[in-house]
C-alpha cells in the first residue's frame, strides 16, 4: 500500500503545469504593435482589437488555475513610446499544495516615453495554498507604469477562508538602472490568525497594492480626496518619484471597488474585463 501511495505521489508531483509568455511591443507611427511572441505550456496571451493608439493583452491559463509545484514565467518588454495594458481573463485561483509551492515570475521592462499598465484580476488563495511570486521591473527614467495586484485569502462569499498556507511576494523596481523600491511580503503557517491581527489585516481577507510611476504628493492628495467613498482601508504615499497605494478590506468586492476608485483618480483606463 505504501508503495502504491509513493508511486501515486511521484506521478502527481511530476504532472505539474508549466507556462511561459515572452513578447515585446513597439510603437510605429504612434500606434503600438506586438513584436515577437513566444508561448509555451498552459499560459497564453491574446490581443483584442486595438483600442486607440495602445495595445491590450489578456492572459489565459489553460490549466484552470495554479497548483503546488506549478511554474509560470512572464517576460515583457515595451519599447520607447509604446503603450500596453495587460489583464487576465478571470481571477486566478491558487489551490491547495501538499508539496512544493507554485512559482510565479514576472519581468517587465519599459522604455523611454512608454507606458505599461499591469492590471490582472484578483488572485484567490484557497486554504493550504502555497505560492511564491516575484516581480522584477526595469523602467527608463522617462517611462511610466501602473501596476496593481489584489490577493484574496479565501472566497468569503462562499464561506471559505484561508487558514494555513504560504504566500511570498517579492517586488524589485529599478528606474534608470537604480533600485528605487524593494519589498518582500511573507505570510506562512497559520495565515488566518496572522490576518486577524490588528497590525496585519485586522480580520480582512483581501489585500491590494497599486504602484504608480511617476507619482508625487499632488497625485496623493488627489486620491485622498476620494477617501470618503472607500469601504475598506486605503493608505497612499509617494517617495523616490513614485506613489504607492495599499488596500485592505473584508472581502474582494469591497477592495476591488476601492481599487477602481483609486485608479479613476490616476486617469487610468480600466480593461473592459474589469467592467463586466
Amino acid at each position: 500500500m505504501r508503495s502504491d501511495v509513493s508511486v501515486t505521489s511521484t506521478v502527481f508531483e511530476a504532472n505539474r503545469a508549466r507556462g511561459a509568455v515572452r513578447f515585446d511591443v513597439h510603437a510605429r507611427d504612434g500606434v503600438t504593435r506586438r513584436g515577437v511572441l513566444h508561448e509555451s505550456g498552459s499560459l497564453r496571451v491574446r490581443f483584442p482589437s486595438p483600442e486607440g493608439e495602445g495595445l491590450s493583452g489578456v492572459f489565459v491559463n489553460t490549466a484552470g488555475g495554479v497548483a503546488g509545484g506549478d511554474s509560470f514565467d512572464v517576460e515583457i518588454s515595451a519599447a520607447d513610446r509604446s503603450r500596453l495594458t495587460l489583464t487576465t481573463a478571470a481571477a486566478e485561483k491558487v489551490y491547495r499544495a501538499p508539496g512544493a509551492a507554485a512559482q510565479l515570475s514576472i519581468a517587465l521592462k519599459v522604455g523611454a516615453g512608454a507606458h505599461l499598465s499591469w492590471l490582472p484580476q484578483e488572485t484567490i488563495l484557497f486554504d493550504r495554498a502555497r505560492v511564491q511570486r516575484r516581480f522584477d521591473i526595469e523602467l527608463d527614467e522617462a517611462a511610466s507604469l501602473l501596476l496593481c495586484e489584489i490577493v484574496v485569502f479565501g472566497r468569503t462569499a462562499m464561506g471559505e477562508r484561508m487558514e494555513q498556507g504560504e504566500f511570498v511576494d517579492r517586488w524589485r523596481l529599478r528606474r534608470g538602472g537604480r533600485l528605487v523600491f524593494a519589498e518582500t511580503v511573507r505570510l506562512d503557517g497559520n495565515i488566518g490568525a496572522k490576518l486577524a491581527r490588528s497590525g496585519v489585516a485586522k480580520g480582512g481577507a483581501a489585500i491590494g497594492t497599486a504602484l504608480i510611476v511617476p507619482g508625487d504628493e499632488t497625485l496623493v492628495e488627489r486620491i485622498r480626496e476620494a477617501s470618503e467613498s472607500f469601504s475598506g482601508e486605503v493608505g497612499i504615499s509617494a517617495w523616490n518619484g513614485f506613489a504607492m497605494a495599499r488596500f485592505c478590506a473584508q472581502d474582494a468586492a469591497r477592495l476591488r471597488a476601492d481599487m477602481m476608485a483609486v485608479l479613476a483618480r490616476t486617469g487610468a483606463a480600466l480593461p473592459r474585463l474589469w467592467l463586466n
